[in-house]
């Protein structure tokens, strides 16, 4: 029987049949766990930061195209219209 490392409940799994790589599920606290090995078998939680990180770096890169007021900088200004004299 294996148990979940962030709330230490018994996850039903038999611990012949999973493999290294494997994504489980805990039943009580649903955290994603990664089997990091197999004999014993050991699992890591799958961590949201990496997900967070990903959606700051988004976020960063949106207010990047915006001024305070709320309008496109200008240098997308200047983009478009050289874009716009190009045509």
């Amino acid at each position: 029987m294996l148990r979940c490392p962030e709330c230490s409940a018994e996850i039903d799994v038999d611990e012949d049949e999973v493999e290294e790589g494997e994504i489980l599920s805990c039943p009580e606290c649903e955290t994603e766990l990664e089997v990091s090995q197999t004999h014993p078998v050991a699992l890591n939680p799958i961590s949201d930061e990496l997900e967070e990180e990903e959606d700051l770096d988004e976020e960063e890169e949106e207010e990047k195209e915006f001024d305070e007021d709320g309008d496109f900088s200008e240098e997308d200004d200047l983009e478009d219209e050289e874009d716009e004299e190009e045509e």
